[in-house]
């Protein structure tokens, strides 16, 4: 069997893993798209308006180094790794 068959045949590691981010949001999948989806638009806002001379308050930098050019990708690992929390507000 060549590597590339094995590797075919091997579950789909996803990272991070989605129990370790539900977690970090009080097991809410609800919270954990939308902090996520926020974050991942802010940090879009960061990378196109390099240059212009905008504040970090409406674009905050990654707070992570990340592998992955997926601004997505980028906010759930920062929420993996308790950069980004989440809180329930209070009633």
């Amino acid at each position: 069997m060549s590597w590339l068959a094995a590797r075919y045949h091997e579950p789909a590691m996803i990272h991070p893993r989605i129990d370790d981010l539900l977690e970090k949001v009080d097991g809410s999948r609800y919270a954990l798209v939308i902090v996520a989806a926020k974050r991942a638009r802010q940090i879009n806002n960061y990378h196109h308006q390099l240059g212009e001379g905008i504040g970090f308050d409406e674009a905050p930098p990654p707070l992570i180094e990340s592998r992955s050019k997926n601004y997505l990708t980028m906010a759930m690992e920062e929420v993996a790794r308790g950069k980004i929390t989440y809180h329930v507000p209070s009633a």
